[in-house]
């Protein structure tokens, strides 16, 4: 095997400590070709889709790609803004303001944003903390429930990328956030000031991504930790069992997936006689296609159809302040024992402090 060269290892060479917060990815544009780029590479990982290759492939490349670049394209066409990408902006965004809150906290850290497909990639944002002398990564998935097919993939390329690394640093991986307690209060906080905002509607309803129901029978976590997130949320909001419940959404292809299917429970939900609804997607930490289009336009224009009146999306935590700290203490967590401290947890920061570390953090993703 052949590894990547790098710079000759300099004796006492002071070492860093590196976050990488890292999405599920997202099309450069809202066109065909660029979602068919991105879909081939998404849909090519095993994780993904567990069909054996071959088949796999001829089903891919033949079948679905033709197909459905160009559909995907429109309804990314409908979520685009004049910043890009969604889930671009929201992730790159978290990173950035991780980075300031981390600072005010007394880390000195680099906060940087990877891509699990699309830009920018795990690997090369993984080269870039590495040429500033971290040798210290924590990786920090921003899937808050484990699965094999979204947290263990980004695994695979964290472990592929050093590999072909010689000098590899210590690694920290973070499984899951599903039950933390930073976690949920971040996602209370965005329901009560809905609600607070909006008035509450009879069904609360919280709708997250779905996965082959086979991935549950196999060993997956996934659906356990779903519910948990579910059920800790419905306390911390002080609901009853009736008030609100769970589904899954996006589903894919004829197999199984888990149920009950968020469409259509917000149809029959309608069809008895419920006229509001809330729905929030806890799955989710940045919006994106699959709540932007998914949620907030189709099943929202499914359940008015069947006869419901008023139905409020949710937003994403994205840049909200109470999960930029929950996220915070979750790395702290989690590099405990590293050297990150340069101050004590009281010093506050000036503004051109906040904003070097702000800047940093940004440039860290962005140079691709």
């Amino acid at each position: 095997m052949k590894f990547q060269p790098e710079p000759r290892h300099e004796h006492g060479a002071p070492s860093r400590t590196a976050i990488v917060l890292v999405n599920l990815g997202t099309p450069e544009a809202p066109t065909a070709k660029a979602v068919r780029s991105y879909l081939k590479q998404f849909l090519s990982d095993p994780r993904v889709v567990e069909i054996p290759r071959l088949v796999w492939w001829f089903i891919l490349n033949l079948i679905i790609l033709p197909l459905r670049s160009g559909k995907s394209a429109q309804k990314y066409a409908s979520i685009w803004t004049p910043k890009g990408s969604p889930l671009k902006h929201h992730t790159q965004m978290q990173a950035a303001l991780l980075a300031q809150q981390l600072a005010q906290r007394g880390h000195e850290v680099d906060v940087a944003y990877a891509m699990r497909y699309g830009n920018p990639s795990v690997a090369s944002v993984l080269e870039q903390v590495k040429s500033r002398n971290c040798d210290r990564v924590l990786i920090v998935p921003a899937y808050p429930q484990y699965a094999g097919a979204t947290t263990a993939s980004v695994w695979d390329a964290v472990f592929a990328h050093y590999s072909r690394v010689r000098n590899v640093p210590e690694l920290r991986l973070v499984r899951n956030y599903h039950d933390q307690q930073a976690y949920i209060e971040a996602l209370q906080n965005a329901v009560t000031r809905h609600w607070d905002a909006n008035g509450q509607g009879e069904k609360l309803v919280m709708s997250f991504h779905g996965v082959p129901k086979r991935t549950l029978m196999l060993g997956d976590p996934y659906h356990c930790e779903c519910y948990k997130t579910a059920r800790l949320l419905a306390q911390a909001l002080g609901l009853t069992a009736d008030q609100y419940l769970v589904t899954f959404q996006s589903r894919f292809g004829k197999a199984e997936w888990l149920q009950p299917y968020t469409a259509p429970t917000l149809k029959q939900l309608a069809k008895q006689g419920v006229k509001s609804v809330d729905v929030i997607c806890p799955g989710f930490t940045a919006d994106c296609l699959e709540t932007l289009e998914e949620i907030a336009m189709e099943v929202r224009s499914d359940f008015l159809t069947a006869g419901g009146a008023t139905f409020q999306y949710i937003p994403c935590l994205n840049e909200s302040p109470v999960w930029i700290e929950g996220l915070a203490a979750i790395c702290e967590q989690h590099m405990l024992g590293w050297p990150t401290r340069v101050h004590g947890p009281e010093r506050e920061l000036d503004a051109a402090d906040n904003a070097r570390s702000r800047e940093r953090a940004l440039a860290l993703g962005a140079g691709q």
